[in-house]
C-alpha cells in the first residue's frame, strides 16, 4: 500500500483551501490547522520535515473569517479525508508498518 496516503483525495490542493490559503499568505495544511483551532479541537499534526513541522507552528498569526470557517466546513463529506481505520486493509498495514518502525 506504500506510505500513509496523508494526502488522500487531495485534501491539501483543494481549491477551496488553498484560495483561503492564498488570501491569507498561507498553505491549504495551514487553514485546516487554523480551523481546527478555531472550532476549539486539538490537533496533533504530524511530519519528519523541519520545514512542515515549522509551518505546523505558523498557523496562530491570522485568522479564518467566519465566512471562510462556513466555507471550509461545507466541505465535510462525512468521512476521512485522510485514511479510513475501520478498514481492514488498512488496519492490517498499519499494524505491519509498526512492526517494521
Amino acid at each position: 500500500m506504500g506510505a500513509v496516503r496523508r494526502r488522500q483525495n487531495n485534501i491539501f490542493e483543494h481549491d477551496v483551501l488553498t484560495t483561503i490559503g492564498d488570501r491569507h499568505g498561507k498553505s491549504a495544511a495551514q487553514v485546516v490547522l487554523r480551523w481546527l483551532i478555531q472550532r476549539d479541537i486539538v490537533a496533533i499534526p504530524k511530519s519528519v520535515h523541519a520545514d512542515r513541522i515549522a509551518e505546523n507552528f505558523e498557523v496562530f498569526d491570522f485568522e479564518l473569517t467566519d465566512e471562510e470557517m462556513e466555507t471550509v466546513a461545507e466541505l465535510n463529506e462525512g468521512e476521512s479525508q485522510f485514511f479510513d481505520h475501520r478498514d481492514p486493509e488498512m488496519v492490517k498495514w498499519l499494524g505491519e508498518a509498526e512492526r517494521e518502525t
